[in-house]
């Protein structure tokens, strides 16, 4: 009979209770906290999400949006909650790239507080005004800035959408007015009051009030047009030659979680990123590519991503606050 040495064995039965409860994980309803406002895109792709894992698990998936302040209120509230895989952080580039550059100290660490599970998709922006806005193409948008230094703003609800309006000014070279919003979703709703007279937004949320006449599209951030908006021409082509600025989402757990439940928790989401309902409520109609990573793999993405926003502020000359 093979010997097993007595320090294998420990191991061996202490880890048999974590695996035994991954396996059987969810148990009971797993709490999605999301930094923005409800009818964003990181609600609405959280939403989608968490009805697919319910139909999967017979588990609720309960939404909690926790928005304002950069999503720092969000970011510190699944930092300080158990780590069981019960309360999951469905967030951007914004909480876990952009702000560390744009914030001298931030009430949580991107990195250290955080078990990473998995990204969850990338897309494109959306450059809009309201129709009663003289421009009708960025070209035309750029004219009437460089006439006129500071005259005219651009609201920006998340890092993703304000760092959007930086790189314009950098590249086009034209200097505009910012004006911060607690979520896109605001910022629209000044947009459309004329408040506010620009802004480059997700497409989850501008895309709608471009169809419904309400706002006027001047071009995509992406690299390429939008299969949403075939009509409307990436920013680079119509006027600011070489722009793309995108976003993405992803998953965090709290420091921590046991790795058996994080691996759980990135098959769930992974597959439901990748199912006909998700994709339905979603990543069709927004324009979002699927994009799901392993939670190594997402360590490594937030890594590069956070370098590249931290020159891209640095080139945009903005100051941390």
């Amino acid at each position: 009979m093979k010997r097993f040495p007595l320090a294998v064995l420990t191991t061996a039965f202490a880890l048999t209770p974590l695996l035994s409860h991954a396996q059987a994980f969810p148990e009971k309803s797993i709490t999605f906290v999301v930094p923005f406002a409800a009818g964003t895109a990181t609600d609405q792709i959280a939403r989608a999400l968490g009805n697919s894992i319910t139909a999967e698990t017979k588990q609720p998936v309960i939404i909690d949006n926790k928005a304002g302040a950069s999503g720092f209120i969000a970011s510190q509230n699944v930092a300080k909650a158990p780590a069981d895989g019960y309360t999951v952080l469905i967030t951007t580039n914004t909480t876990h790239a952009a702000n560390e550059h744009l914030f001298k100290k931030l009430p949580y660490d991107p990195v250290k507080d955080f078990a990473p599970i998995a990204a969850l998709g990338k897309g494109g922006q959306i450059m809009v005004v309201n129709p009663s806005f003289p421009a009708k193409t960025v070209a035309e948008f750029v004219a009437l800035a460089k006439k006129e230094p500071g005259k005219y703003s651009f609201g920006s609800g998340s890092s993703s959408s304000r760092m959007a309006g930086e790189l314009l000014q950098q590249m086009a070279d034209i200097k505009l007015l910012h004006v911060p919003y607690k979520s896109n979703t605001l910022a629209v709703t000044d947009l459309l009051g004329g408040q506010i007279h620009m802004m480059i937004t997700d497409t989850a949320t501008g895309l709608p009030q471009v169809k419904g006449g309400k706002l006027r599209a001047l071009g995509m951030s992406s690299a390429s047009r939008s299969p949403l908006a075939p009509d409307v021409p990436t920013i680079s082509e119509a006027g600011v030659k070489g722009y793309e600025m995108g976003y993405w989402f992803a998953a965090y757990a709290p420091a921590k979680t046991p790795p058996a439940v994080v691996k759980r928790l990135n098959e769930l989401l992974v597959k439901a990123a990748k199912s006909e309902s998700a994709k339905t409520a979603f990543y069709e109609p927004t324009g979002t590519e699927v994009f799901t990573t392993s939670p190594e793999e997402l360590a490594k993405f937030q890594a590069g991503e956070s370098q590249k926003w931290g020159r891209i502020v640095k080139a945009a000359g903005i100051e941390a606050e």
